[in-house]
């Protein structure tokens, strides 16, 4: 049997009808005109494949989709591409090339430091904790939004820091405590912050939060409306049957909030909710606590909607919508996996950006080992948000020894940072007991997980290694370099058009050899060390490795 190939399609005298249909079947499509011009028609989605184009200015390998997969091909011995459909050719009479293919790599986690606790309880009411919920650098200084404690009297509280690691507490005025207002504490609607970038002044920070202050009594309009976009799994049976809307709230300066009058969404998600507005997608996204849970029998002689609580493994759910209201029902991205024990749940999901690369997506889940009440905190990494991959090596951080202020249970928070001396900090709450032990006694502090000048993971050759990039239009015309060789290591770079042609002046034999500890370095070329001469020119760069470890790239 013979394919017939779209190109016969058009060239038989149906080609005239299928012209006139095409704008018809696609309004978007785009015809190839007589001149043989590459341009590709468009049938409904975007092209995808290189160029890419990076949101922030900065690269980092914390998985494979910047890095190209190769190429092969069998040649003869004319060095002509001989393929799987050509003449028999004897086993001696071809051999097979190789074109940007990776090799003697591999991609290794960095063992973070701790840091902590970053503030001890001063005020009346932070008498048994404070916890950082979410932190953001916003400009000129960094701001947490946190969880404060006395008794039973939980709030939400405010700090500022100017360097990350010192932290005051600005008296706002906003919510009385004892007959004062003289304090830092901020309404109950402020939960898991984010700045968005595409919303007006008024409404430039929002957040989202679970409420448990509602019945599914209460939310009678809300079902009448949006009926399919509930879960039947929010109202607890074993809580008085409270049922847990996730709520929106509004600010202009992340202080002064307005709660949106009705739930974003109506699922079971009691716990860390997190927020942002992708600027690719151009959608709201949150992330949420959904469930391993399989659809309970039609046959079950005595079926309850608690059946599911007991036997459920917490996993890590997302949501999307092109407006702030409205989301669907989460999916499951992320769920216990066989790498892990059966009696081992993701308890949060942390999500989180790379600092520079708001594209580069980060989850540092917080898993709640069941069989000891015990938790550690672990890594993974997506370029869409969508599809995500455990990053190798042992957990991010693990419960401390009883006993120490974070000897019970360790959450991780978002926002991961980058501070003025070019560490990372991710945030996390440490408690003084186990997650489910009585509480009468415990105390929560936050402290950090540090990644000394930003080296959290790497592209690693723990020998000899090459790689080359996809295509990329770099969002700058020079490089610098954050990377570590051993001795007698050193890292060289190419670049090359985006059709593969190394660039005259930019080759390996001229690039200046990378070697030891290099923070930021630039790369160059004898005295050259411009990537491109004009902006928007596509590129590969192309890296020899030899003991070394390449952390991130900048563009400037």
């Amino acid at each position: 049997m013979r394919i017939i190939t779209g190109t016969e399609i058009i060239s038989r005298p149906s080609k005239f009808l299928l012209l006139v249909l095409l704008p018809v079947i696609n309004p978007h499509a785009r015809a190839v005109d007589d001149s043989g011009s590459s341009e590709a028609p468009r049938y409904g989605t975007a092209p995808t494949g290189e160029p890419y184009e990076l949101a922030g200015k900065r690269l980092v390998f914390a998985n494979w989709y910047y890095v190209r997969p190769g190429k092969f091909s069998w040649r003869d011995a004319k060095e002509n591409i001989v393929t799987a459909n050509a003449q028999p050719i004897g086993p001696l009479e071809a051999h097979m090339v190789m074109q940007d293919s990776p090799r003697g790599i591999r991609l290794v986690m960095e063992r973070p430091q701790r840091s902590g606790p970053l503030l001890q309880p001063e005020r009346p009411w932070e008498k048994e904790g404070i916890n950082f919920i979410t932190l953001i650098h916003d400009l000129d200084r960094y701001r947490a939004w946190g969880g404060c404690q006395a008794g039973k009297s939980n709030s939400f509280c405010y700090f500022e820091s100017s360097d990350g690691l010192k932290w005051t507490r600005p008296e706002l005025g906003l919510v009385e405590f004892e007959g004062s207002s003289k304090n830092n504490l901020i309404d109950v609607a402020a939960g898991s912050v984010f700045i968005d970038p595409s919303s007006p002044p008024e409404e430039r920070y929002k957040a989202v939060r679970l409420s448990d202050k509602h019945t599914i009594a209460d939310l009678t309009d809300y079902i009448k409306r949006r009926p399919k976009d509930i879960d039947w799994r929010s109202e607890r049976g074993d809580i008085n049957y409270l049922a847990y809307p996730i709520m929106g709230a509004v600010s202009a300066d992340g202080l002064h909030w307005k709660l949106k009058p009705e739930p974003l969404i109506v699922e079971h998600s009691d716990t860390l909710i997190v927020a942002y507005y992708d600027s690719i997608l151009r959608k709201y996204v949150i992330y949420t606590r959904n469930w391993m849970v399989g659809p309970q029998s039609a046959n079950a002689r005595d079926p309850r909607r608690q059946r599911w609580l007991d036997m459920g493994r917490r996993s890590i759910g997302r949501t999307e919508s092109d407006h702030f209201g409205d989301f669907p029902l989460s999916d499951v991205i992320l769920e216990p996996g066989p790498d892990m024990a059966p009696s081992d749940v993701l308890y949060t999901n942390c999500k989180t950006t790379i600092p520079g690369a708001p594209d580069q997506h980060l989850l540092f889940p917080t898993v709640w080992h069941t069989s000891d009440d015990t938790t550690t905190v672990v890594a993974a990494s997506s370029h869409n948000g969508k599809v995500w991959h455990y990053l190798p090596g042992p957990p991010v951080l693990e419960t401390a020894n009883f006993g120490e202020w974070d000897g019970g249970s360790v959450f991780a928070s978002p926002n991961l940072v980058e501070l003025p001396d070019g560490a990372w900090a991710l945030p996390y709450s440490g408690f003084n007991f186990p997650h489910k032990y009585p509480r009468g006694s415990w105390a929560y502090r936050p402290g950090y997980v540090l990644w000394p000048k930003g080296r959290m993971v790497a592209l690693e050759a723990k020998d000899q290694g090459e790689f080359a990039t996809v295509g990329l239009v770099p969002p700058g015309r020079r490089l610098r370099m954050n990377a570590v060789t051993q001795r007698g290591g050193r890292i060289l770079v190419e670049v090359a058009d985006i059709d593969g042609k190394t660039r005259v002046g930019h080759s390996f034999q001229e690039a200046v050899p990378i070697i030891g500890d290099q923070y930021r370095t630039p790369v160059t070329w004898g005295k050259e060390g411009r990537l491109v001469e004009e902006a928007g020119e596509p590129i590969i760069l192309r890296f020899r490795m030899e003991k070394a470890r390449i952390y991130w790239l900048d563009f400037e």
